[in-house]
């Protein structure tokens, strides 16, 4: 058990870095680097039916204590880097549970550790979710921290811990990273973006 998350029963913290160094027979213009910080732990619920609104607020409760350790992990990876620009979160329930379990992890409060450990981050964080089996790999996708519309940040990193999660057990991955590699493709504004979604609302009265 890891003694910086001590009230949850954590098996294994795996963390993954990746950097891009050339893609298409080019070098990467600038440092491309994705951190995935992951902890195995075991699902209090699996096993036991559907989950309550209760057993719903206590995997909310623990996805801040387990995130702020991966946050605190990933982030130690970019040290001596500028800060971050994209986040993602991502979570794989063991057979045991449901999908609710990981929907209650990934989306109602670990943001909050998220953004105080980068220390920005008003955005909404990307998150995956499923219920798979031992050793399943998640794709962690990412987007802009500061700004959605960030599309240079937009990306994603797959990622898999060997033997995990056991059916009653959970792998919870909370990742950091900079633009795509050599990114180039420029996309609509969000103000264009919404101006296009009104003339699409006004065709359809």
């Amino acid at each position: 058990m890891a003694s910086d998350a001590a009230s949850t029963e954590i098996r294994q913290i795996k963390v993954i870095e990746r950097d891009i160094l050339a893609e298409a027979n080019s070098l990467a213009n600038q440092l491309t680097r994705h951190v995935v910080a992951g902890a195995v732990f075991k699902n209090p619920f699996a096993g036991k039916g559907a989950a309550t609104a209760e057993d719903l607020d206590r995997l909310a409760a623990i996805s801040v204590e387990v995130g702020t350790l991966l946050t605190k992990r990933a982030l130690e990876r970019f040290a001596g880097l500028e800060r971050p620009r994209a986040y993602g979160k991502a979570v794989i329930v063991g057979t045991g549970g449901e999908t609710e379990h990981g929907a209650a992890l990934i989306h109602p409060r670990i943001g909050l550790a998220m953004r105080k450990g980068l220390g920005a981050g008003p955005a909404l964080i990307p998150g995956n979710a499923k219920v798979a089996a031992a050793g399943t790999s998640i794709d962690v996708i990412f987007g802009g921290a500061d700004d959605a519309w960030d599309y240079d940040a937009m990306d994603a990193t797959t990622v898999s811990i060997p033997g995990a999660p056991a059916p009653d057990e959970i792998a919870l991955f909370v990742g950091f990273g900079t633009a795509r590699v050599n990114a180039r493709v420029k996309g609509a504004s969000a103000e264009r973006v919404a101006e296009l979604v009104a003339e699409i609302a006004g065709e359809k009265e």
